[in-house]
């Protein structure tokens, strides 16, 4: 007796699960910023423990201060990230002649810039305060620019190799460096005193919401397909 064979179940398409992700994040950084907003004292007590912790290591520990510096400013600043995108969007355009996945590139990241610049504005949450401080940044504290513009550039980048099939050798070394830049911006700007480890963590939920959305602007179906494969 033969056996019927068995029908995999349908795929979800791709815009449809990056909406829910998208759904999911977003209610996500409401709950994070509501409490920032209305200073939840849990949220307070915990920020505070964790920063006067890492801000005692950072002034005992000039070696690691140093190099954390160095890498907050330099490799993992946002000027830097935002630089590597615009690379990869010439890139696409000029070598692969994918010039609509470039322009969608390019205007994600400025989109995320400018959500980053307007949360910043609206929730105006001072950054924390040190008798003696080991480094000094601008602006609001929440959310953490150098956070959400890693995970928006990381994730941006790390969707397209994907989605373009890229070999298991640089797919794992691309994850490795997408997973070390992200989280390694986040504890840079906590070690230094600039940010509460909120604000990190507004970083990422905020860029990765971003990315979630970019994806499914770019996965929705146009007169019956989905979006155009990458070059």
């Amino acid at each position: 007796m033969r056996r019927q064979p068995t029908q995999s179940p349908p795929r979800t398409p791709p815009h449809r699960t990056a909406a829910r992700v998208a759904a999911a994040l977003a209610v996500c950084c409401a709950l994070l910023l509501a409490v920032v907003v209305l200073r939840w004292r849990p949220l307070l007590v915990l920020d505070g423990d964790i920063s006067i912790t890492t801000h005692r290591w950072a002034v005992s520990d000039h070696g690691v201060t140093h190099a954390f510096r160095v890498l907050t400013d330099w490799v993992w600043d946002p000027l830097t990230m935002r630089l590597v995108c615009a690379a990869a969007a010439v890139w696409l355009g000029w070598r692969r002649a994918a010039w609509w996945t470039a322009l969608w590139l390019a205007v994600a990241v400025a989109l995320a810039t400018i959500l980053q610049q307007g949360v910043k504005t609206a929730v105006g949450r001072p950054r924390p305060a040190w008798p003696n401080p080991v480094d000094s940044a601008h602006y609001a504290a929440f959310p953490s620019g150098h956070a959400m513009t890693a995970t928006v550039v990381c994730g941006l980048l790390l969707w397209l190799l994907h989605r373009r099939g890229a070999g298991r050798a640089l797919w794992r070394t691309a994850v490795a460096a997408a997973a070390v830049s992200v989280a390694g911006v986040g504890l840079t700007r906590v070690w230094l005193g600039v940010h509460w480890p909120s604000d990190v963590l507004g970083g990422w939920l905020l860029g990765a919401l971003v990315v979630a959305v970019a994806v499914a602007v770019y996965e929705w179906p146009r007169d019956g397909r989905t979006g155009p494969t990458p070059g």
